[in-house]
């Protein structure tokens, strides 16, 4: 199941529209797919996005595009956190790795880019944090960052 199905609608015309009349990407904010969860879950992230850190791992926050309290970005190359997130498919995996950082559990998947893939397990939503492969120096760092924010706004169980 991809993560990416929800592509904005009209962006091939936009890129063509900015190649067009000149523009450049060379801004250095991070661009990711917002997820669409359910009310419950929508609601949890809103909470946890008041609940995050201004620093993860040294770096300041840097949300990325679109704007949204749904999703969360510190320093460049950004590590991107992206809450109601869909269970990923790798969970049902025995074999999966897993790990528990201050008392939040998740789901670890090395990315063929060489980033690292970390979603919650056992919370009401899941919350999925990216960090890149030139980030991944400091190992779980960024995590232990996050569990505060995570523990106060998305309680222990099972997402609907």
């Amino acid at each position: 199941m991809s993560f990416f199905r929800h592509r904005p609608f009209g962006l091939p015309a936009l890129v063509l529209l900015l190649a067009a009349a000149g523009c450049s990407f060379a801004d250095d904010s991070a661009s990711v797919a917002v997820p669409s969860p359910g009310a419950k879950a929508a609601a949890l992230c809103r909470e946890l996005d008041r609940a995050l850190p201004a620093e993860v791992d040294d770096q300041d926050r840097r949300d990325p595009d679109p704007a949204s309290p749904l999703t969360a970005g510190w320093g460049d190359p950004a590590i991107i956190l992206r809450c109601g997130v869909e269970r990923p498919a790798k969970m049902n995996d025995e074999e999966a790795d897993g790990v528990e950082v201050d008392g939040v559990g998740w789901l670890l998947e090395k990315q063929q880019d060489g980033s690292f893939r970390f979603t919650t397990a056992l919370r009401k939503a899941y919350v999925e944090v990216t960090i890149p492969e030139q980030r991944t120096g400091d190992g779980m760092a960024p995590l232990v960052d996050l569990a505060p924010g995570i523990k106060k706004a998305i309680p222990e169980g099972i997402a609907d």
